[in-house]
């Protein structure tokens, strides 16, 4: 394993962060189902290996990931790893509450203090909230308290608002989105490195879908039995000397393994050739789809049970790699235990899907379109 420094925290952290947002489950339609035994056995798995860096945060597991991270940090984990875990201030509505989440999760931790704290999901209009609370305030004083080591943000926005909320000087890790199909906040990237900012990477094989096998278009370009366009991902993330960690949501053994195998391998630096490549696959994607979900679930549940994220996979199975089994998937929404709720046709288009989605998508017309592309019966 790697390391490298997390910014002006000081703290040397591996190059590869294990994400608690996409543990195993017991009931693949129940986030909330983790199997607790397999989770710790992955958790410890990585750490054994050289891993300290572990993030959850809040909601993920519907509220299980945390305590189920809690319990895998015992027996003297604890002390290997930077704890990171998130403030959802999406759900505070008056300035204590703040507090309220960080006493909440430090119980479902089981810990005694977070290392990194951070602003979960912050955008724009949260911002505004952080600074109307005095929200700051009120994490300086757990600071000073030693609930918690350092403060920072993760964030889904445009790369001029988040370099106001790096000119606050306020914060000393960011979290944001970055890999080969989305490369915008690059320049961001570098600007928060400059001001001494740790930069974490979310996401950096595309919620997953560099891991799906790939388009005939480019089926050419991997190797048969493997999908190169993983190795390259990861690759491509470490490759930018301004990243101090990529965060892997890791759901099993075999996917710890994999990714540790990666981030053994030297140097970091892309050739020629896998820039090339690297930009052709960028270019391949965006061209087949403009789909940008990442299957993190923050949509989800629906009121009206419509099983939004099993939806959105299956569109995105049909828009990149035109497969007639995202039609059967589609159609057999609610008439299968392993596909629950309802189809596209339950959308009351009430919105608060949208209000919770990190990356902005307009689910609504994007569930409109998954029924016109997927309802009728695949030949």
């Amino acid at each position: 394993m790697h390391y490298r420094t997390l910014g002006k925290t000081g703290r040397k952290v591996s190059v590869l962060g294990f994400g608690c947002m996409r543990l195993p489950l017991l009931d693949e339609n129940d986030p909330s189902s983790i199997d607790e035994k397999e989770a710790i056995k992955i958790i410890r798995k990585g750490i054994d290996a050289g891993i300290n860096y572990v993030d959850t945060a809040y909601p993920y597991h519907r509220g299980k990931s945390e305590v189920v991270l809690g319990k895998a940090l015992k027996d003297g984990y604890r002390e290997k790893v930077t704890l990171v875990t998130k403030n959802p201030v999406r759900m505070v509505e008056k300035p204590e509450d703040y507090d309220k989440f960080l006493k909440e999760q430090l119980e479902r931790l089981d810990v005694d203090f977070i290392d990194v704290y951070l602003f979960h999901g912050l955008r724009e209009e949260r911002f505004e909230k952080v600074l109307e609370f005095d929200l700051i305030d009120r994490a300086k004083k757990a600071k000073e308290e030693g609930k918690i080591k350092h403060l920072g943000f993760s964030v889904h926005d445009k790369p001029e608002n988040i370099k106001k909320f790096l000119d606050t000087n306020e914060f000393e890790v960011m979290l944001i989105q970055y890999n080969i199909l989305d490369q915008v906040n690059e320049e961001v990237i570098k600007y928060a490195a400059e001001k001494g900012v740790g930069v974490v990477i979310m996401g950096p094989v595309a919620g997953g879908r560099l891991a799906l096998p790939p388009p005939e278009e480019m089926k050419e370009w991997v190797t048969p039995g493997r999908n190169d366009f993983v190795d390259l991902a990861l690759k491509f993330v470490w490759s930018n000397p301004n990243v101090s960690v990529a965060l892997s949501g890791m759901g099993s053994e075999t996917m710890v393994d994999e990714n540790l195998s990666l981030a053994s391998k030297e140097p970091y630096t892309l050739t020629e050739a896998e820039k090339e490549r690297a930009e052709s696959i960028g270019k391949t994607y965006r061209e087949l789809s403009d789909l940008i979900c990442t299957q993190c679930g923050y949509c989800m549940p629906c009121e009206q049970e419509v099983n939004i994220t099993h939806i959105m996979k299956q569109l995105i199975h049909w828009q990149v790699l035109k497969w007639d089994q995202a039609k059967r998937y589609y159609r057999m929404i609610g008439k299968t235990p392993i596909f629950k709720g309802k189809d596209a046709t339950g959308c009351i288009e009430c919105g608060d899907c949208e209000e919770k989605c990190p990356q902005n998508i307009p689910i609504i017309e994007r569930l409109k379109e998954a029924h016109s592309l997927l309802a009728e019966e695949a030949e």
